[in-house]
């Protein structure tokens, strides 16, 4: 990465205004290039200028506050009132507000997740589109909880011509046009993972919305599934298509399934008991 908040959440949406606060390196024509991939948002880098993205925003309905570092959407607050924010902003380190930003989204209902992604090894090249489920973790809140893949030997193309579920040729086209618009964006980025999370689900009227949440460009939660992917092809040439999983289990008392690949499966210093494997099998049209 060329700057360190290429790697966070903050380069999904533009500043307020084109002389708001940012640190060095911003683009400003990539906000302006994804704008019809992403939902309606603001990234800030003050707290003034929070306060004019809160206020932009609630004028459609809640708004999802975000901080661009957390995984896993740790850490976001949905606040219906700009009275709602004030804490929200105090509470975060003045310098981290100024390096690395803040996230403010509007809010969607009844979300559903999907993951689109290509992974390059050597010479390996493989695309996917991928379903997230959550599950509940050690305290009773939902967590990630997996991704579900179908990949394709070789590029988007190759994946767009398998047979997709819904709602899958418009996410691929999605992650397309912010993956391009970061290559042109941000030059002398060295990507040999690339995922973006999708998400659809409904607005405060009850409109659908989709777009790109994020990307992810370091091991994500799907790289299991992906790594079993990539074995996959190595072991079989001639396979154009696998489908795999990432499993993560909270609590104790589980075991993995045979054939499992575990990656975890203890005492987590952070959330307690947890299993985490992955999983890979045949796709019924690979030949």
């Amino acid at each position: 990465m060329p700057y360190a908040f290429v790697a966070t959440k903050a380069i999904s949406h533009p500043t307020v205004e084109p002389g708001a606060a940012a640190p060095v390196g911003w683009s400003h024509e990539f906000g302006h290039r994804i704008r019809d991939a992403v939902l309606p948002g603001f990234t800030v880098f003050s707290a003034a200028d929070a306060d004019v993205a809160c206020r932009r925003l609630l004028a459609e309905g809640p708004v999802r506050v975000k901080p661009v570092r957390e995984k896993g959407g740790r850490g976001q607050t949905v606040v219906r009132d700009a009275r709602e924010l004030a804490p929200l902003v105090e509470a975060v380190d003045p310098q981290e507000l100024a390096t690395y930003g803040l996230v403010l989204e509007e809010n969607l209902e009844k979300v559903e997740t999907r993951s689109v992604g290509q992974v390059r090894v050597a010479d390996l090249v493989i695309s996917y589109f991928g379903t997230q489920r959550l599950t509940p973790d050690n305290h009773g809140n939902l967590a990630y909880g997996g991704t579900d893949l179908l990949a394709a030997r070789g590029g988007f193309d190759s994946l767009l011509s398998l047979p997709l579920p819904d709602g899958a040729q418009e996410a691929v086209a999605q992650a397309r046009i912010y993956d391009g618009a970061a290559m042109r964006s941000f030059p002398g980025m060295i990507v040999s993972r690339r995922n973006y999370d999708i998400a659809i689900g409904l607005v405060g009227n009850g409109r659908r919305r989709t777009g790109v949440l994020e990307q992810s460009w370091r091991m994500g939660g799907a790289s299991g599934a992906e790594l079993a992917v990539v074995e996959g092809f190595r072991a079989d040439p001639s396979a154009r298509a696998l489908r795999a999983a990432t499993i993560e289990v909270y609590g104790e008392g589980y075991s993995p399934p045979p054939g499992a690949t575990v990656y975890f499966n203890g005492i987590d210093d952070r959330t307690g008991p947890l299993l985490k494997y992955s999983m890979l099998e045949p796709h019924d049209d690979d030949r």
